[in-house]
């Protein structure tokens, strides 16, 4: 839950990663930036972007990320509209994310850009 404007909002987790939108393209979210960034209710107090991006990209290692997505429940990755496996879902988390780790300036550069534009 998140108080915003003097308003509760209740947030969406499951809409947290935007390529599930569009999961045909999800090559290409991978390395996109986050254009919606310039609306985050907490970018005026990301100061450290670059310097949180050097440490997580030390700990996110490839076994980490592959750790976490293996956690993801089958139940989760039986999707109606999907032949796919849950294990081939698995893979796809998996190489989203190391896509993203591995590409983390292009977002990071449209946070930066966004937050000098708004303070």
């Amino acid at each position: 839950m998140l108080i915003w404007h003097k308003e509760l909002w209740l947030i969406d987790h499951g809409a947290s990663l935007y390529f599930h939108h569009s999961w045909t393209n999800w090559k290409t979210h991978a390395q996109s930036p986050f254009a919606l960034i310039k609306d985050h209710v907490l970018l005026p107090q990301a100061s450290l972007l670059k310097e949180t991006d050097a440490i997580f990209k030390k700990i996110l290692t490839n076994e980490v990320l592959q750790s976490i997505v293996n956690l993801i429940p089958d139940e989760w990755l039986q999707w109606e509209d999907s032949d796919e496996t849950p294990e081939a879902l698995r893979e796809v988390y998996f190489q989203f994310l190391s896509i993203r780790l591995n590409h983390s300036e292009i977002f990071i550069n449209e946070a930066q850009n966004a937050r000098e534009t708004l303070i």
